[in-house]
């Protein structure tokens, strides 16, 4: 398994920072914030996105896409983590893309796809119902109705559940919530009768909605009724470990961020960095930084090699990123003291986003757990 970037992924990953510094600094962040922007994010950056291929990076050229993978689209994402870029790039490319990928059939994949690359309409899966990701915790019921199926229930924390014009959502079909059998994967027109969108203010400024359905009515089924938890799973893996990668994008700009400021920040006529207790709380930093580097590359290169390992490695680089990036931000906010603790001071954002996406698609604690189960304890 190769540990390093090739020349086109160097390319790719310089290109995208060039991109997100330039077009999309934090600033633009805090001004969708300060402006409770409707949408979230900029629709003209959103669709530079789109321009630069970054919807089909995961995709075969068969069926359009530019077949960068995984690698490809979780170097962009490690770029977007560090300006902290608004966009439905992983609900939208990576997460709903990645379920018709696994779970729809060779029609659907060659009708939908092209749709998810050009993002003429915006797609996202509608997944959790409680306070706490567990995918197979799912108690929405899926009632045969005539040829097709109608909804009930509720879908918590959607991303960009308010803008999406189609929802990828997973019903059951029989058993009960906590089983994974019985579980069926239905697309859903978001301005649909019985569908009610109700957005929420995250403290990380993303977004994310709350959608009913009473008694909506499906457009259609992806793969085999009462089986959708193995590809919903599968997606859910791969949206997990992008979500590393932007997460680990924003481990390394804060340390960055705060490396400079120990050098130049002058306390008792010195830098604060010739402080060797400051030292030593930076070098940890720095290893638990490197550590999660190998961590997202590593379950990258698994996703697109087709390992048996993909599952174990998901649960491993979330787990890990979600407590290093919670480790990196509450010390770069400590070691910039208190000028940290300012909302003029951006490192505040990072820290916010840091608590949110640990609990997006699985806390340290579900991944532990599942990685102990999948080992056998």
């Amino acid at each position: 398994m190769a540990m390093v970037l090739t020349e086109d992924q160097t390319l790719l990953k310089n290109s995208a920072a060039e991109f997100c510094k330039a077009q999309s600094p934090i600033e633009s962040m805090r001004d969708l914030r300060d402006n409770k922007d409707e949408t979230g994010y900029s629709a003209e950056i959103w669709q530079a996105m789109v321009d630069m291929g970054w919807t089909g990076a995961i995709f075969p050229e068969e069926l359009g896409g530019f077949g960068f993978g995984y690698q490809g689209i979780g170097l962009a994402m490690e770029e977007t983590g560090k300006t902290l870029v608004n966009s439905p790039l992983l609900s939208h490319a990576v997460l709903s893309g990645s379920l018709i990928m696994c779970g729809g059939t060779d029609a659907q994949k060659e009708e939908l796809i092209p749709a998810i690359i050009t993002a003429e309409q915006l797609y996202t899966a509608a997944i959790d119902e409680g306070a706490a990701h567990d995918p197979a915790r799912i108690a929405m019921t899926a009632t045969k109705s005539g040829d097709g199926y109608t909804l009930s229930g509720e879908k918590k924390f959607v991303l960009d559940g308010h803008t999406a014009g189609q929802l990828i959502v997973a019903a059951r079909t029989s058993g009960n919530a906590g089983d994974e059998s019985g579980i069926t994967l239905f697309l859903v027109d978001a301005k649909a009768s019985g569908v009610t969108v109700t957005r929420t203010h995250m403290v990380d400024s993303k977004n994310m909605a709350n959608i009913s359905f009473d008694n909506a009515p499906a457009t259609a089924v992806f793969g085999e009724v009462d089986r959708g938890f193995a590809p919903l799973n599968q997606a859910l893996d791969r949206a997990r470990v992008c979500l590393a990668a932007e997460m680990l994008g924003g481990c390394i700009e804060v340390f960055d961020v705060t490396i400079e400021y120990m050098k130049t920040r002058v306390q008792f006529d010195v830098a604060i960095g010739t402080f060797q207790a400051l030292q030593h709380r930076a070098a940890e930093v720095f290893g638990e930084v490197e550590m999660a580097k190998s961590v997202v590359l590593e379950a990258l290169t698994a996703i697109d090699e087709g390992s048996g390992d993909v599952p174990l490695l998901a649960s491993l680089a979330k787990a890990k990123l979600n407590d290093i990036y919670h480790l990196v931000s509450s010390e770069g906010i400590q070691l910039h003291g208190g000028i940290g603790m300012t909302d003029e001071c951006n490192l505040g954002f990072y820290l916010k986003r840091s608590r949110v996406a640990s609990q997006t698609f699985g806390s340290s604690r579900y991944h532990r757990n599942r990685y102990a189960t999948l080992k056998g304890y």
